[in-house]
């Protein structure tokens, strides 16, 4: 019961991200994920993941201020010659931890090292290994506080970057808001079964694609979210392909027991191909 109170909680609104520039996580968003943070069957979807140890060699912490002052961090995989592109990845609510180091150090030899990969830290180094330590560290994590880190990290890799953004759950919903934030330079955004932002004229506003994959399955973002996602890119006028999966909420997590590797593969294969082209690399 405990666990459950905190997972609750998890997404409650505790504070506005309107700031002076686009501001993430709209309140729609957040409302409707507190809401499924009050079902019990969608909180054991987040099972406690698999122990697992990073070994790579290839990527390394990297710090840049955080619009709010504050210093902020991720784990960079830097492309093998100089480039301009960067993929932001964000994690899911355990935080930047290995599994997400090992995705991300995947990603970036998949796409032959040709761009920068950002694993970004939205937790300030926390990461948790059981739900109710998550769900502690989630709630205090302020919202501004993830509008600033993502809003630093584009000021960092400066106004010359082409930026995609990729992210899982939490961090899927938190790729189409960085989508947003990116402004004209976002070049499109990869969103495994993450809350869509509902705000129509607000997706209005983002420059690129979308590419979303989803689980039927899923006792949250469930087919009728989906639905709704479609119904509004299509108001908006924005390009948004959508794959489904007859799978569970965070079926592509390696570390849950409910991991489907087949589904994981093409939704995975699909990821690589839409970035490479929006990339434009081979």
């Amino acid at each position: 019961m405990k666990k459950l109170l905190l997972a609750i909680t998890l997404f409650a609104v505790t504070g506005s991200l309107h700031a002076q520039t686009a501001s993430c996580c709209h309140s729609d968003a957040i409302t409707e994920f507190a809401g499924l943070a009050n079902s019990g069957s969608f909180v054991m979807q987040h099972a406690n993941p698999l122990p697992y140890t990073y070994a790579g060699a290839e990527g390394q912490t990297v710090t840049f201020p955080a619009t709010d002052g504050k210093e902020a961090s991720g784990f960079l995989f830097k492309a093998k010659s100089p480039s301009n592109l960067y993929l932001f990845v964000y994690q899911e609510w355990w935080g930047l931890n290995d599994y997400i180091k090992k995705e991300s150090e995947k990603l970036y030899n998949d796409l032959g090292g040709k761009v920068n990969v950002l694993a970004l830290d939205m937790y300030d180094g926390k990461t948790a290994t059981e739900s109710g330590e998550a769900a502690k560290i989630m709630q205090a994590t302020p919202r501004a506080r993830l509008q600033a880190i993502m809003e630093g990290a584009l000021k960092h890799v400066g106004p010359a970057a082409k930026i995609a953004t990729l992210g899982w759950c939490f961090g899927g919903g938190l790729s189409l808001q960085s989508g947003l934030i990116n402004g004209r330079q976002n070049v499109g955004d990869v969103m495994y079964y993450g809350m869509p932002e509902k705000d129509v004229e607000k997706l209005k506003t983002l420059h690129a694609p979308v590419l979303g994959f989803f689980a039927n399955k899923d006792k949250g973002i469930n087919p009728q979210v989906v639905a709704e996602f479609k119904k509004n890119m299509a108001a908006a006028g924005k390009s948004l392909t959508v794959y489904t999966y007859d799978a569970d909420h965070g079926f592509a997590n390696p570390s849950n027991p409910i991991y489907d590797s087949n589904a994981t593969r093409e939704a995975y294969a699909h990821a690589i191909a839409f970035l490479k082209k929006q990339f434009g690399v081979k």
